[in-house]
């Protein structure tokens, strides 16, 4: 069974997704003041995962050279949309098979270095991820709203379907609600 924090990160993903739903090539292109454009938020959150679940796992990039196009501290760019959503998806979909595998005891490990910089569990990683997935869907809200779109989601989606609390037990299985045992 896949681990709670990889639920939620895959709810936070389709929140993502659906706060972009809609957007059209030159929305996604647009820059306002010093916002970023949709396209590289797309494109930043795929870098993130590659650079995480792929390459730091010793696997080549799926999509080479987007760390210098959207990657933290380069300058801003306004990629093209369409091409950043395939890279995420292609992305996100092989980070998917190494998502998959992780354990309690994976999540405690000290991920591969990425850089000198930043030496967190794997678990700690996850929860960094999922957190920039909600920074980066409040930041898209933000955006379309100037650019005046309307219809915007305005609540957190079907999480009690998607990603609903599932306890742990001590050796990391997964217990489903009501089947805890007891007298």
């Amino acid at each position: 069974m896949t681990h709670p924090l990889v639920d939620q990160l895959r709810f936070a993903r389709s929140e993502f997704a659906r706060a972009l739903a809609g957007v059209d090539e030159d929305g996604g292109r647009r820059r306002i003041g010093p916002m970023n454009s949709l396209s590289w938020m797309v494109g930043h959150l795929a870098d993130q995962e590659q650079r995480y679940w792929l390459e730091s796992q010793g696997q080549a990039p799926v999509v080479p050279g987007l760390n210098s196009l959207v990657g933290y501290g380069q300058p801003a760019s306004t990629p093209p949309f369409a091409e950043m959503w395939e890279a995420w998806r292609e992305i996100t979909t092989a980070a998917d098979l190494f998502l998959d595998t992780l354990t309690v005891t994976d999540l405690q490990q000290l991920s591969p270095n990425l850089r000198p910089t930043l030496r967190e569990s794997v678990g700690t990683l996850l929860l960094r991820v999922t957190g920039h997935y909600w920074f980066h869907t409040g930041e898209a809200h933000a955006v379309r709203q100037l650019l005046g779109h309307s219809n915007l989601p305005d609540f957190v989606g079907d999480i009690g379907r998607k990603a609903p609390y599932r306890p742990e037990t001590a050796c990391g299985d997964v217990v489903v609600a009501g089947t805890e045992g007891g007298s």
